[in-house]
């Protein structure tokens, strides 16, 4: 994917929360060998009996849709972006990662967000896809893209990877995504107690952890009306059919599962926005429940064509 040309529109895809609008900041459509490979047990044949789930989030034959994106709002005051997905010029171990060179900034930038601009990042957890964007290449040194913001993730969550006997990819990352962050002094470590924690009016981290020790997921409210930014709590709407499929990369996928049906039971025949990290278009929906499980009724997004 190559950047932008001046002057070209962009329809940036966006939900409105009360009076909070959500936009969502897209990098990258992840390659069809993801799914098999994330999620080995949603098989096609699994797949393909929530017909639900098509045409948007697999296709005919069983193969998953999944995305690589952010989303971004101004609540409270604060203009924030949850996670920042892979990042450019990042080097990676997996293929569909390395050394990409995508408009995601200047996606960012059209909806209103250039990067000096933005007040708050919120990490629902300290993975390659997830904080990738922290940082960007100048000059030959990694250094923060927001650089006025500051970056929030859980204290677990850093606390359980510091101690972590890390893969040299790991090591990497966090070489170039994490601790020039660090360094900068831009990352603050919050306690997310398990009842969850409200940071800014109308903005709460609630613990979901499983995927990785510290996970949060992002509960947005408006005049009446929420939002739930999942992270990898759920990677893609099969698990609300079937909570038990869980991720290879799991730390713990006992917990993981217990966490997700936590929250899809939480969430079931309510009015909250579900908004998919990696869930590709129509990428939100309501949880409803449906044949012993779950299943996500799409809300699509209103698209708001802005130039740059």
């Amino acid at each position: 994917m190559n950047a932008s040309p001046a002057n070209e529109t962009t329809a940036v895809p966006s939900w409105t929360v009360g009076n909070v609008t959500v936009h969502r900041i897209d990098e990258v459509l992840l390659p069809p060998a993801t799914g098999p490979w994330l999620l080995p047990d949603a098989t096609p044949d699994v797949v393909k009996q929530q017909d639900w789930l098509r045409p948007g989030f697999a296709d005919r034959e069983g193969n998953l849709h999944i995305d690589s994106h952010s989303f971004a709002f101004v609540v409270g005051g604060l203009r924030v972006l949850v996670d920042t997905g892979i990042g450019n010029g990042k080097e990676r171990a997996n293929p569909a990662w390395h050394n990409l060179r995508t408009d995601f900034l200047e996606c960012l930038t059209a909806a209103g967000f250039s990067p000096d601009s933005v007040d708050l990042v919120i990490l629902t957890h300290l993975h390659a896809d997830h904080v990738g964007w922290n940082t960007q290449e100048v000059k030959g040194e990694w250094v923060p893209t927001f650089p006025h913001a500051r970056y929030l993730t859980s204290r677990i969550e850093r606390e359980f990877w510091a101690t972590y006997d890390m893969e040299d990819a790991r090591k990497q990352m966090f070489r170039d995504s994490v601790i020039p962050v660090e360094e900068a002094g831009l990352l603050d470590l919050v306690h997310v107690p398990a009842e969850g924690v409200e940071i800014a009016p109308g903005l709460r981290l609630l613990p979901t952890p499983g995927h990785t020790p510290g996970h949060i997921a992002v509960e947005l409210t408006s005049r009446g009306e929420t939002a739930l930014i999942t992270g990898d709590c759920i990677h893609h709407p099969v698990q609300l059919a079937h909570p038990a499929i869980g991720a290879c990369v799991d730390i713990d996928p006992e917990q993981s599962e217990a966490s997700r049906r936590k929250l899809l039971g939480s969430l079931a025949d309510t009015d909250t926005l579900v908004l998919g990290t990696h869930f590709a278009p129509p990428t939100a929906g309501r949880v409803i429940t449906h044949e012993g499980a779950f299943r996500l009724a799409p809300v699509p997004a209103a698209p708001q064509t802005v130039s740059h």
